[in-house]
């Protein structure tokens, strides 16, 4: 365990990190799927709007440090690559 109190502060700021890294992760997975689900369903306006949410979730995750910057552009590309089949 830590034994200084800089170690200590180390943890709590971890942890906190950590967190806020799996709330990213967490929304812009449902925001790609909620992409696949409108390209599914055929609805050209909600497949627009899901899109352009997604790539702005990915994008954000990306500026904060949660993912690579090719992480995220090979997400976005993935993600066109799917609405212009």
């Amino acid at each position: 365990m830590a034994n200084t109190q800089s170690a200590k502060k180390r943890i709590g700021k971890t942890a906190k990190r950590q967190l806020r890294n799996k709330m990213i992760k967490s929304s812009t997975k449902t925001a790609i799927k909620k992409v696949a689900a409108a390209v599914s369903s055929g609805d050209k306006d909600a497949v627009r709007t899901a899109y352009f949410k997604a790539v702005s979730a990915i994008d954000k995750a990306s500026a904060k440090g949660v993912f690579h910057k090719n992480n995220a552009a090979r997400k976005v590309s993935n993600l066109t690559k799917l609405i212009n089949k």
